[in-house]
């Protein structure tokens, strides 16, 4: 029997490889993490989710205070935004964050961290900063970064991607953001909100293209009505360098070549997998330009060689990652044949309001060939979201032909938390029945959970026949007031 270094290498300290490192080691597993970084916590620590939904919070502050009067309130003088102490913000909560995912935690829980970047020998073992470390099985969780399409002359003209849009030292003048997907998106509103003149720029039909049209149109018109402009089914012709400006030419799908202008270009189109550098070709690992191959056990064609998080062109979602890292640790430590399941993988875009997802959505459904039917609540009707302030966005409950719930979309305030009961209904098999008994409290936004699940029932409950047979049974004497008299 071969004796390795480790019982197991992970490269790559973002959620996915954190997540094996810390089950693997804490089973007792000899466990060696690799992180090509300084620090750990990879791209969504330093680069994503926390710093875009911290500069999020700072905008949607802001915003408040400048509409002090739609609540009530003395109107307020709000002097301009220092971006340098929106970034000094965001650098204190990612600071506060990386002491979880600190070298020294790990060491604590038994594993060695080791930084630089390490290229396989062969498929056991690597070679990093001059030394060669060997493992009986190998987990490559490098994760994903910002691969723009080819664009004429994009390659000459200075622009920036999620990895510098949290660390600028002023808040730009203008901006035209390339792509209308969830980063997109959220940085359009937040930028919009703090002061920057914002364009985007996309070739779908509509922003959030994976969404349906009936909720990603009206995210499309929050934005647009707090000053976001927005230039749809539009291709994106050349990007020139001015000098103080940047100028972008895109042609319409009406065929009008029109001329957009900047101080910045935030760049938001594709993202490409980390595997440059780590010598996939010569162990014989197999990947394409999506990502590393691996099947529904996350094992690439080398059995031993395992491939989570956005590294292997999956759902590129944090929580998608660490759910990952879960189904390798219980593959490779526990033996255990567990396979990744997606069914019921929620995922937010969180713009105000945010638009949350968990199953399929319409669109989902339809490419299914699924015959389905449609559940509403609006959140207008919703008491609590009055009180709010909150009067946009609606629930859709997606049922199949046998009645069972294949998806939630929730597109209102505070989605990403409401959709969290979804997460337990759907993946813990609850009955619809028993969602629309179970009491919540009053006044709350979770009580359009339970109203959606209430309006599957009602027709059913409160038919024509149901009354029938209680007036027969029970001699009830039907409407007091004639339906006539109601109208004023």
């Amino acid at each position: 029997m071969t004796n390795y270094d480790y019982d197991i290498g992970v490269i790559g300290g973002g959620a996915g490889g954190l997540t094996v490192t810390s089950g693997a080691a804490q089973l007792g597993a000899k466990t060696l993490l690799v992180e090509k970084e300084k620090e750990l916590g990879g791209d969504c620590l330093h680069f994503g989710c926390v710093p875009s939904k911290t500069l999020l919070k700072s905008a949607h502050v802001y915003h408040l205070m400048k509409n002090s009067e739609k609540f009530g309130l003395p109107p307020v003088e709000v002097p301009p935004v220092d971006f340098k102490a929106v970034a000094k913000r965001i650098r204190s909560v990612i600071g506060t964050i990386q002491h979880h995912d600190s070298r020294e935690r790990f060491c604590r829980l038994g594993a060695q961290v080791e930084f630089g970047q390490p290229t396989f020998t062969d498929d056991h073992s690597i070679q990093l900063n001059g030394q060669a470390y060997s493992a009986k099985t190998w987990v490559i969780a490098t994760g994903s970064s910002s691969s723009p399409p080819p664009i004429k002359g994009l390659d000459k003209t200075p622009y920036i991607t999620n990895r510098e849009v949290f660390y600028l030292d002023h808040l730009p003048k203008s901006m035209i953001i390339l792509g209308g997907g969830p980063i997109g998106s959220e940085m359009s509103q937040a930028f919009c909100r703090l002061g920057t003149q914002v364009t985007v720029v996309d070739m779908a039909p509509q922003i959030l293209i994976k969404e349906d049209p009936d909720l990603a149109d009206p995210v499309k018109e929050v934005l647009s009505s707090e000053g976001v402009e927005f230039y749809l089914n539009s291709s994106i012709e050349e990007v020139t360098d001015l000098g103080r400006q940047k100028e972008v030419k895109i042609k319409t799908r009406q065929g009008n070549t029109i001329s957009l202008k900047a101080e910045m270009i935030l760049v938001s189109l594709g993202r490409g997998p980390n595997t440059e550098g780590l010598g996939l070709e010569d162990i014989g690992v197999k990947f394409n330009r999506q990502g590393i191959i691996v099947d529904n056990r996350l094992r690439t064609n080398l059995k031993h060689v395992y491939a989570a998080g956005d590294v292997n062109g999956g759902f590129q979602f944090t929580h998608a990652a660490g759910y990952e890292g879960g189904i390798v640790v219980s593959n490779a430590i526990f033996r255990l044949p567990r396979k990744a399941d997606y069914t019921f993988l929620p995922w937010c875009t969180y713009t105000d309001p945010p638009l949350g997802s968990i199953g399929m959505n319409e669109k989902g459904a339809t490419e299914a060939g699924i015959n389905y039917n449609v559940w509403t609540e609006e959140f207008k009707d919703n008491d609590r979201s009055l009180a709010e302030g909150e009067t946009v966005g609606k629930i859709k409950m997606i049922l199949d032909d046998k009645e069972k719930p294949i998806g939630i979309q929730i597109l209102g305030p505070h989605a990403e938390d409401l959709l969290n009961e979804w997460v337990a209904i759907l993946n813990g098999k609850v009955k619809l029945s028993t969602l629309a008994a179970a009491i919540h409290p009053y006044p709350s936004l979770g009580e359009i959970n339970k109203k959606v699940a209430g309006s599957f029932f009602s027709p059913k409950i409160f038919s024509e026949k149901v009354q029938k047979g209680l007036k027969f049974f029970f001699h009830l004497k039907g409407r007091a007031c004639a339906e006539d008299s109601c109208v004023e």
